[in-house]
């Protein structure tokens, strides 16, 4: 699982979220910044994100 770029993406995901008045992305996005591998999954999934995309060939 590519996580590090799990990770840059849901970065751009909530952050976008909290340009677009989403007060509450603020929290997500610190989560996802402090979050284990397992934690990004999470979030990940919790987002709608297809985790297939992130994984290694």
């Amino acid at each position: 699982m590519d996580y590090d770029q799990l990770r840059r993406d849901l970065i751009d995901y909530y952050g976008t979220g909290m340009t677009s008045g989403l007060s509450m992305a603020v929290i997500d996005l610190i989560d996802v910044q402090n979050a284990s591998d397992v934690e990004l999954e999470v979030l990940a999934e919790r987002a709608g994100f297809d985790l297939t995309r992130y994984e290694d060939d």
